[in-house]
């Protein structure tokens, strides 16, 4: 059994404790809450190191989870047995399926979320997780002995000893706020940076640089003239986030669209000067796929209008968030900006955006599993590696916790490959190219992304979670049981054949060329006009056997009509993934001398010796590395 102590000890008066654990996770955002639940739920006694137990899991930015690829990525956590995405589905106050117009390929969910009831639905979930305790306290010093990270210590003087250490930090070391001219040490707005733990960790070897990031203004509803936005409704139907996801409980409301204008800009143009984005102030990389509005301004000089997006911040609250209006302007500018839109010409703020500064670690440091190839048993995910988002930090908090646990009996690392998930696309990423900007999930760095939909994340992932022990049995029970009923929808399909006389009026009607001769139903399938609603009109024993189904029918039928209608493309896209895998079998680390290897070009001698990749095919990922450079490397192997 897994232990966990308290000593308690006097020192001159004084009262300070030390505490022992297999897992201590620093940080309770995004991250650090999916490692310490993942921790936790296979067998390791976790303790979650927060400052304020009143703001786990704060979205500190846009209220919202889920968009493009970042929806992918969280369905792959909840089929993982990770919680954002029943956390989200329980405080969903729109939802939408974004990208609709396009393939089920880059069919991307995304959700508004209540901010408050976010936050205490995920204190709901540590605090039913079975050993998983919260402790309130800041980290100061990572504790290292021989290389191995021990534990740590935090600003009361605890001492917190254990197996494994995650370091999910966020934006709080050394975090700096800016505002124009005006800047304050913090990690969010009014909450303090942490200023010793970078020093503690980049001492032992590990390299630390800094990003930046920023938010916008938040507004009262009350001063906003709705009459002259456009409308964004959401959507209704069978979509959520969690495959074991029930229908969302709260009020579901409008987002809003509005745009800027000449005279916006000409307010943002007069206020340049005293921002700290281009008077030197600030000097580190911001995203490039969130930029503030002064970017967009000198980044598209010629841009008449900007398009913004008025959301709700919760079910009951006056506070709305501004999507698109990030800036670390003066205040007096942002508000006077602001007033020359005209749904915002009355506009009272609740406070004014702002940039932050902090630090990250190249990740390129780390292993697939998240551990640092520096220091043994130190894990670090999240915004510390340099991506941005919290579908990303969560993602990657997963994959942390479960490694750590499983660093603490000393087993194999879980690793997912990039024809498995986003996330293994984003942590292969993450160390084999490192990152010289905040780092965002796109469709578009996933060259495998017709097996990566969101519709079948449970179909890649979730058995893998109930070997590790991640996931309950409910959970891989309700995955069988649809895994059955879209084998039986298939087969049905490839089974019951079509007369043209049965089914050619229904196909002029629709506009598809009649039958001259039968087929099966799945033949049927495959034309643009027919999908299975249709295809049920037609084959009366398909309709029965769907509506036969216990639940989640509409579910259990995209994924059987995915399947079907795109198996052409998802064949030929498995083939080239499993020739990859080929390489991924090659392991490298440890077998070259790529300083005297003259075969190769000097870059790739230079880049392979920084990150020294585990396998062939990551080699091949590393920007640098040519396929000239790779065969090299295949022929000295053969040797």
């Amino acid at each position: 059994m897994l232990t966990f102590a308290v000593e308690r000890r006097f020192h001159r008066g004084m009262t300070s404790y030390k505490m022992q654990y297999d897992v201590v996770v620093v940080g309770g955002g995004h991250a650090g809450c999916e490692a310490a639940t993942a921790a936790a739920r296979m067998g390791a006694s976790t303790l979650l190191v927060t400052m304020d137990m009143n703001k786990i899991a704060q979205m500190s930015c846009n209220p919202a989870i889920g968009g493009i690829a970042k929806g992918q990525i969280v369905r792959e956590i909840d089929a993982l047995g990770g919680q954002m995405g029943i956390v989200t589905d329980a405080t969903a106050i729109q939802f939408r399926m974004l990208n609709r117009s396009k393939g089920p390929a880059v069919w991307s969910p995304r959700a508004q979320c209540d901010r408050g009831k976010f936050i205490w639905k995920w204190r709901e979930m540590l605090d039913q997780t079975i050993g998983l305790d919260i402790w309130q306290d800041q980290v100061e010093e990572l504790i290292v002995e021989n290389g191995t990270a021990v534990g740590v210590k935090t600003m009361w003087g605890v001492e917190i000893h254990a197996k494994s250490i995650i370091i999910t930090a966020g934006t709080f070391l050394n975090g700096l706020l800016h505002i124009g001219r005006c800047k304050i040490p913090g990690g969010r707005i009014a909450e303090p940076a942490v200023t010793h733990l970078t020093d503690s960790i980049t001492r032992h070897g590990i390299s630390t640089a800094r990003m930046k990031t920023g938010t916008p203004v938040r507004i009262d509803r009350r001063s906003v003239h709705f009459e002259d936005m456009e409308i964004q409704d959401g959507e209704h139907d069978f979509h959520r986030f969690s495959f074991m996801g029930s229908d969302r409980p709260l009020k579901q409301l409008t987002c809003w669209i509005c745009y800027t204008n000449n005279e916006v800009h000409e307010v943002l143009r007069s206020g340049l000067d005293d921002s700290p984005l281009y008077n030197g102030q600030i000097q580190s990389i911001g995203p490039r796929y969130c930029p503030s509005i002064e970017t967009k301004l000198v980044t598209f000089p010629e841009r008449e209008q900007h398009m913004l997006f008025l959301e709700p911040e919760g079910e009951t609250t006056n506070e709305m968030y501004l999507n698109g209006f990030s800036s670390s302007m003066p205040m007096n500018v942002q508000i006077e900006a602001l007033r020359r839109i005209p749904a915002l010409r009355d506009v009272k703020v609740y406070r004014p955006g702002y940039a932050i500064e902090y630090d990250f670690f190249d990740p390129t440091q780390l292993k697939h599993s998240l551990e640092s190839k520096i220091i043994s048993g130190l894990f670090l995910a999240g915004q510390v590696n340099g991506t941005t988002g919290y579908e990303e930090a969560g993602g990657q908090g997963l994959v942390a916790g479960i490694n750590a646990a499983i660093h603490c009996g000393g087993g194999q690392p879980f690793v997912m490959h990039r024809d498995e998930s986003y996330i293994g696309v984003l942590i292969d990423d993450l160390v084999t190219k490192g990152v010289d900007e905040p780092y965002r999930m796109f469709t578009s760095r996933a060259e495998y992304r017709i097996l990566l939909r969101q519709d079948d994340a449970d179909a890649r992932l979730t058995e893998k979670a109930y070997q590790l022990g991640i996931a309950t049995r409910e959970r891989y029970d309700w995955w069988m049981q649809k895994k059955e009923a879209v084998n039986r929808l298939i087969q049905l399909c490839q089974k019951t054949p079509i007369r043209p006389k049965e089914v050619n009026g229904s196909l002029e009607h629709l506009g598809t060329t009649p039958l001259h001769y039968g087929c099966k139903a799945i033949d049927l399938l495959g034309r643009p006009q027919i999908n299975m609603s249709v295809l049920m009109e037609m084959v009366p024993a398909l309709k029965e056997t769907i509506m036969a189904l216990p639940n989640r029918q509409e579910e259990i039928t995209e994924a059987a009509e995915v399947l079907m209608k795109y198996k052409g493309y998802i064949d030929r896209e498995r083939i080239i993934a499993d020739k990859m895998h080929r390489l991924e079998d090659i392991h490298i680390r440890g077998h070259f001398d790529y300083q005297n290897m003259t075969q190769i070009s000097i870059e790739a001698r230079q880049k392979l010796q920084r990150i020294n990749p585990e396998t062939l095919a990551q080699a091949s990922r590393i920007p640098g590395v040519s396929p000239s450079d790779i065969n090299a490397m295949l022929v000295m192997i053969g040797r």
